[in-house]
């Protein structure tokens, strides 16, 4: 007798069913979905060979068809492509802000063939969210999902038109939640990002990621051209959030104290001198003329709570702020040297732009005798008045640095030419005597902490032998 077969059939129908039921789940996912994304149209003037460092970002690698096509002499307008999807009837769409950054123009098609001209009512840079309005009524509405639910290993559907093949359908899962600091801009980083398998090239950029019931669950966007099974979502929740508040007319407005921090730990040259505290945020800088600046706060404080809620890393106490209001007063409780502090700081308004305190001005013409600390590769003078109003300083004692030696300490810890130092160690700088005194003291195997006024911005550097 011939060979039998192991599965019954009964069973092997039943495994064939299961299948064919998630073959039509999928297919119905599109069908859902499709016809509430838009492809979209870009055309930006062509100003030459240098794109936006936001075109980079997005489009480094590998050079493709939805990437920018830099026109020849005669500079043919620049066009490019992505997505976006219909969230009212009346005709608003959401989609990323690089899609339409700097657009001359932006056309948008349907699924059904019909084109648009939109305008773009409102963009919020800093979670990369916009705004796109059509003339247009009774249009199919994507459905939102609450992101908050969504569980690693879930189903993820991604639609959109990368490489100009609209429509682009794929899926995969849901490989990890609450990315964050995929890229920074000015020290905030938007958190919380849903990471996926689903293939998301250029071109699929502001198209939905959608669960098995065709409900988004977050707009796809492409960080840093990382497509190597690395998809990116801005979640639902943050994305309906910001676009009812675009669509509204409303600008978007977020507290600030203006610091840059770290979390306790990330910067193992430094964890030594925070004996007896496991957890906190660093405060590595605080901004010239920033809220921060106005209160008692200062560089190398570890804060470890925000209003008696806890803070442990930085996107957590980011996080905190942003709950706020602005001009809200908020209390900061801060580690400190071995004793805690409670600070009160005002919030203020996250700019658009945090300019970056650098020196770009020569140090005067040598009139006094240098310092030269040569295990540590600095160069000082003594800081005058005179000195400290030409240039601006917020500081008017301490002493100055004009030159920092290459692959020294001081340039492992970026201090620049121009930091004023006012403090050694726990000394107040007045001259250069009492720096000199204060480096003899200090012991470069531990760690000499140096307190710094940058261009009227305060910060710190350790400089630590044999690290």
């Amino acid at each position: 007798s011939g060979p039998t077969s192991t599965v019954p059939p009964a069973a092997a129908d039943a495994g064939k069913d299961v299948v064919h039921q998630l073959n039509s789940a999928f297919t119905k996912v599109f069908e859902i979905i499709a016809p509430t994304v838009v492809i979209i149209e870009v055309t930006k003037k062509n100003d030459g060979p240098d794109t936006s460092t936001l075109d980079d970002l997005f489009f480094n690698q590998p050079q493709d068809e939805s990437a920018p096509r830099r026109g020849p002499r005669n500079r043919e307008p620049i066009q490019s492509e992505g997505s976006g999807f219909i969230v009212r009837q009346d005709g608003f769409i959401y989609t990323n802000f690089h899609v339409v950054e700097g657009a001359d123009q932006v056309d948008v098609k349907l699924k059904d063939g019909r084109e648009f001209k939109a305008k773009v009512v409102g963009t919020d840079e800093k979670t990369d969210i916009a705004v796109l309005k059509i003339d247009a009524t009774n249009l199919p509405v994507a459905q939102f999902a609450n992101s908050d639910d969504v569980r690693v290993g879930q189903f993820a559907f991604a639609i959109g038109a990368p490489f100009k093949l609209d429509y682009t359908f794929t899926y995969g899962v849901i490989s990890g939640k609450g990315r964050s600091k995929l890229i920074a801009t000015g020290g905030y980083s938007i958190s919380d990002y849903l990471q996926t398998d689903a293939s998301i090239n250029p071109g699929n950029s502001g198209g939905p990621l959608c669960d098995i019931d065709g409900k988004v669950v977050g707009m796809n966007t492409l960080i840093n051209g990382l497509n190597r099974g690395l998809g990116f979502a801005i979640p639902s929740n943050l994305t309906n959030e910001i676009g009812q508040q675009l669509i509204a007319g409303h600008k978007i407005l977020r507290p600030w104290l203006g610091i840059r921090i770290e979390s306790l730990g990330d910067d193992p040259q430094i964890r030594d001198l925070f004996k007896g505290l496991d957890k906190g945020v660093v405060v590595r800088t605080i901004e010239a003329d920033a809220p921060a600046y106005k209160s008692d706060l200062r560089p190398f404080d570890v804060i470890t709570q925000v209003d008696g809620a806890a803070v442990t890393t930085d996107t957590q106490l980011q996080r905190e702020i942003l709950k706020k209001k602005i001009g809200q007063n908020v209390e900061l409780t801060v580690w400190r040297k071995g004793q805690t502090l409670k600070i009160g700081v005002t919030t203020g308004e996250l700019p658009n732009e945090i300019s970056q305190a650098s020196n770009e001005i020569k140090p005067p013409a040598q009139s006094k005798p240098e310092e030269s600390t040569n295990k540590f590769g600095l160069q000082v003078q003594e800081l005058t008045k005179e000195m400290a109003e030409r240039m601006k300083l917020g500081v008017t004692q301490g002493v100055i640095v004009t030159d920092v030696a290459d692959n020294s300490l001081a340039a492992a810890q970026d201090v620049q030419r121009e930091d004023v130092i006012t403090e050694v160690d726990g000394k107040k700088i007045t001259n250069l005597a009492s720096f000199r005194d204060a480096l003899n003291k200090a012991d470069p195997r531990k760690g000499v902490l140096l307190y710094l006024d940058r261009k009227g911005s305060k910060t710190f550097a350790v400089l630590k032998a044999g690290g």
